[in-house]
């Protein structure tokens, strides 16, 4: 699969595990998360995690520059180890999320509600401006516990 980011064609991607989404309010567009692996479920790339839309009627878009740069686009991707990443989202610099090879696939570590977790989904709820960009009013993060597989969630509100 190739996947275009900020006008630019990455890597072919032979198999691609889902991280995590986030959904707005605004509409049912979701922001999908995956992590690229090869034919033997490593990471053979430097910038492994890959983003774009997924619209409501199930078509995929590549995130335009600004959505990129100011919104739903990776700030850094740094390698931990094999198999390892560390992220951080440009809308959440502050919160690190940890990408790591598990028995059943890939998955988005992360505090959530200080507990380290399994980062599943965040929504955005937001308000239209006058110029257009909106104002977000909060982000709900959901996941599960990784020790006990409860359901975590946490509510940030923007400064």
């Amino acid at each position: 699969m190739t996947i275009s980011w900020s006008g630019v064609v990455l890597a072919e991607c032979p198999r691609a595990y889902p991280l995590f989404k986030i959904e707005r309010s605004k509409n049912k567009h979701i922001v999908q998360y995956d992590i690229c692996v090869d034919e033997n479920g490593d990471i053979p790339d430097p910038k492994p995690v890959r983003v774009y839309w997924i619209l409501e009627n199930g078509t995929r878009h590549d995130l335009n520059f600004i959505q990129a740069l100011l919104a739903y686009g990776i700030d850094s991707q740094e390698r931990l180890g094999e198999n390892r990443y560390r992220i951080a989202l440009v809308a959440l610099k502050d919160r690190k999320i940890v990408v790591e090879k598990f028995a059943e696939g890939y998955r988005a570590v992360a505090l959530i509600s200080g507990e380290e977790s399994i980062l599943e989904k965040a929504y955005v709820k937001s308000e239209e401006r006058m110029l257009g960009l909106p104002k977000v009013i909060y982000v709900d993060l959901f996941g599960r516990n990784l020790q006990t597989d409860v359901p975590v969630t946490e509510r940030m509100i923007p400064q």
